[in-house]
């Protein structure tokens, strides 16, 4: 079994507009000196078979398949 993880963030230059939205809410919160919040999303995966290279190959399809939109978004993985 292999476990990987996936996180998935906006590309610079792209406006993410929840990010702004939670930076608003920690500053109304009282958490104030908190700027350039940017949200993003993770993925845990657990994969059959124990071959890393053939895992790392399968994930990126994933990503770029799937779990992100690679015109706005980058991704990195991370096999343990």
């Amino acid at each position: 079994m292999i476990k990987a993880r996936v996180t998935v963030t906006l590309k610079n230059g792209v406006l993410d507009p929840q990010g702004k939205a939670i930076e608003g809410a920690l500053s109304a919160l009282g958490f104030d000196g908190v700027g350039q919040v940017r949200q993003g999303k993770v993925f845990d995966l657990e994969l059959a078979g124990d071959d890393k290279a053939k895992a790392e190959g399968d994930l990126k399809a994933m990503c770029e398949k799937l779990l992100a939109n690679t015109v706005i978004e980058n991704y990195t993985i991370s096999i343990a």
